[in-house]
């Protein structure tokens, strides 16, 4: 390629919510204040204490939202852009390799866990490139139990679209915690591939994180586990393992792994390095070893959204703004206070939708239609896609699609297009499923009603221009 990518993206652009560090660079990720949760739990005991009245340490807590963090992995447009126009499969292969590996190195200092979306929050964003072209982005919570974070990314132009949805299991392990993180991500090259609607489509998983010496000794953050990046159609794999460091010896954040022919197993590539400093490739035909990524040198672009005034009360900036203020200050106690004012009030919407025999279905999203000749066909991992058509071979019209699904960019206004009935009504004998989120795993309502889908006024239906309130 003659585009020097390292270059164009000279800027670390716009943060979208906290002036906070959140890059890191080298081993030590501690806070200087941050120890561990049972010390201060014990440092606010006192005889007569009210126990109810003890908070968790704001150290934890990241100040924004699952939904928000997700961003991450569109940060680093340098690796981004580029992939759809390599030409040689394998090559282009590895440029995905490259750009999933880019993003892990975002974080805040220390161990941070995100605040949990509630159920049928929002968050939307976009980034300007240097070309003057955009890239979108638009999720929800789309499940509470369990937890199921929907997301949508799209930058028309280059011909990348990300599809994705994740799902964080929560375990206790002894002086340790982990979070399991289930669910994949679908990237599609939409110049590329046999299918012209689908494009080449690269699934992908993620590593677990952990959260090491929460009761006792220093904490400390680690990536964990396998992931895997793949590509059916043209039957290539990278199998990559996030080391975790051995009781005796070793090191933090080391990764390996190897990119193969998934039907020949022939290795054509080893990784090396560390997710938060230098990653490397090494050619097993002619054992040379080049730098692949590293995190150390380059800046993340974060996207730009729109003021809090203009978002909607369940948009995640605007819904945890006083909590996240409360975190940025360190006040323990408001904190926790208003991130229980915000969880009490979902249990008791919950519990409302249980008297009134109605069932909860995603405003932005729809249930991902799979099987065989099914329109998502070995999408079915997904379990939500987007509630949108969005014309892959018209950047201009994309554009003003994805516009038309939430409000995105600045001086866009939330309508009644976008208020979709939150429920269906349903049988007074028919049981709500544990999940409260209608159909069942095989695409059926629960208890046996074909509830329709809930449909948008959008733009399968209706002319674009009428809901685009902003021109990008």
């Amino acid at each position: 390629m003659s585009t020097d990518w390292g270059s164009f993206f000279n800027s670390s652009g716009n943060r979208s919510s906290t002036d906070e560090p959140n890059v890191v660079a080298g081993d030590d990720d501690m806070e200087p204040d941050q120890g561990n949760v049972l010390s201060h739990i014990i440092s606010q005991l006192r005889p007569g204490a009210d126990l109810s009245r003890v908070v968790l340490p704001t150290f934890i807590l990241e100040p924004r939202s699952m939904l928000e963090r997700i961003t991450n992995f569109m940060a680093h447009p340098e690796t981004l852009l580029p992939m759809p126009t390599v030409d040689d499969p394998l090559e282009r292969f590895v440029s995905v390799v490259k750009f999933y590996l880019s993003g892990w190195h975002i974080k805040p200092p220390g161990v941070k866990k995100p605040l949990n979306p509630i159920l049928g929050e929002t968050f939307t964003c976009y980034w300007t490139y240097p070309d003057d072209t955009y890239g979108y982005y638009v999720a929800e919570q789309t499940s509470h139990h369990p937890p199921k974070s929907s997301y949508f990314f799209m930058a028309p132009e280059h011909n990348i679209r990300i599809d994705g949805t994740l799902v964080p299991r929560s375990r206790f392990l002894g002086n340790s915690a982990g979070s399991m993180m289930e669910g994949i991500a679908i990237l599609r090259f939409l110049n590329r591939g046999s299918n012209k609607e689908k494009g080449e489509r690269y699934i992908l998983t993620q590593p677990n994180m952990y959260a090491r010496n929460i009761l006792i000794g220093k904490m400390k953050y680690e990536l964990g586990d396998h992931s895997y990046v793949r590509c059916p159609e043209n039957n290539l794999v990278a199998d990559i393992d996030f080391k975790v460091k051995p009781y005796f010896g070793g090191g933090y954040n080391q990764i390996g792994g190897t990119i193969k022919n998934s039907e020949t197993n022939q290795v054509y590539y080893e990784l090396s390095g560390y997710w938060n400093k230098e990653m490397y490739i090494t050619d097993v035909r002619t054992n040379k070893k080049e730098l692949l990524f590293d995190a150390t040198r380059q800046e993340p672009t974060f996207p730009s959204v729109r003021p809090i005034e203009q978002q909607g009360e369940r948009e995640s900036q605007r819904l945890w703004q006083t909590t996240v203020k409360a975190i940025i200050d360190r006040n323990h106690g408001v904190a926790t206070d208003e991130k229980t004012k915000i969880e009490d009030r979902q249990r008791e919407e919950a519990a409302k939708r249980v008297n009134e025999g109605v069932e909860w279905h995603p405003r932005l999203f729809r249930r991902v239609q799979g099987g065989p000749g099914g329109p998502d066909e070995g999408e079915e991992d997904l379990d939500w896609i987007i509630n949108s058509h969005i014309d892959s071979h018209d950047p201009k019209s994309a554009a003003k699609q994805i516009l038309s699904i939430a409000p995105i960019l600045e001086g866009q206004a939330d309508s009644s297009q976008f208020l979709i009935p939150p429920h269906k009504q349903v049988h007074e004998d028919t049981p709500s499923d544990h999940n409260d989120v209608g159909p069942n795993a095989d695409g059926s309502a629960s208890g046996g009603d074909n509830l329709e889908e809930v449909q948008r006024k959008d733009t399968r239906t209706s002319d674009v221009d009428s809901f685009v309130d902003a021109e990008p």
